[in-house]
């Protein structure tokens, strides 16, 4: 029997003034930059090559408007893409966070007001159903932590192996199988197929 070969292609949006100044950015409806503007319309021509049956994006507009400026303004929204809601951290910095908190992780705690670690794994595992269902490739839109979490979730693992794979703005990620098993295929590759 052959192998699976479906690839899943994961965009973390292009870059944003809080993403660049370090600020956690969840359900805050952050439009992207100048700069990262640039960094979707970049990945137009490594994405433009590659046939995709199903495109989805966060309903944020950081996400579609990557999804558009790269050629996929057709993505269909999906809420459960959205970033962690950072609750009460929204906006701040790790730094601002662990002025109240020393001890606070993310991973293991989530954000007060917001998202517990196994919210944001339920809803990716949503999500890794969904792209298990399609008969070919898939390309998601998203946001950061949140792709971190759903690659996880793909590779069967805890909610917090996330924090292993950074995934820095407009990079890009593939998920896919080796003798049918889940795996990662490539990680945090920029337009140009550098590291993001």
């Amino acid at each position: 029997m052959p192998g699976d070969n479906r690839q899943v292609w994961l965009v973390r949006h292009g870059a944003t003034e809080w993403s660049q100044n370090g600020r956690h950015t969840g359900r805050s409806d952050i439009p992207l930059e100048d700069l990262g503007r640039r960094q979707a319309e970049g990945l137009r021509t490594r994405l433009a090559h590659h046939h995709f049956e199903l495109v989805l994006t966060s309903p944020l507009r950081r996400a579609q408007a990557t999804a558009t400026l790269a050629g996929f303004g057709e993505a269909q929204p999906d809420p459960d893409l959205m970033e962690w809601d950072y609750g009460e951290y929204d906006g701040l910095t790790s730094a601002q966070i662990r002025e109240r908190d020393p001890a606070w992780s993310l991973w293991r705690a989530g954000a007060p007001g917001g998202e517990a670690p196994g919210e944001v794994g339920r809803r990716a595992d949503r999500v890794v159903a969904r792209l298990r269902q399609a008969t070919g490739d898939s390309l998601v839109f998203s946001h950061g932590h949140f792709l971190r979490v759903l690659t996880a979730r793909w590779l069967g693992l805890d909610t917090s192996a996330g924090r292993y794979f950074y995934l820095g703005t407009a990079g890009v990620g593939v998920l896919g199988y080796e003798q049918d098993k889940p795996v990662v295929r490539a990680w945090n590759l920029s337009a140009d197929g550098g590291p993001a």
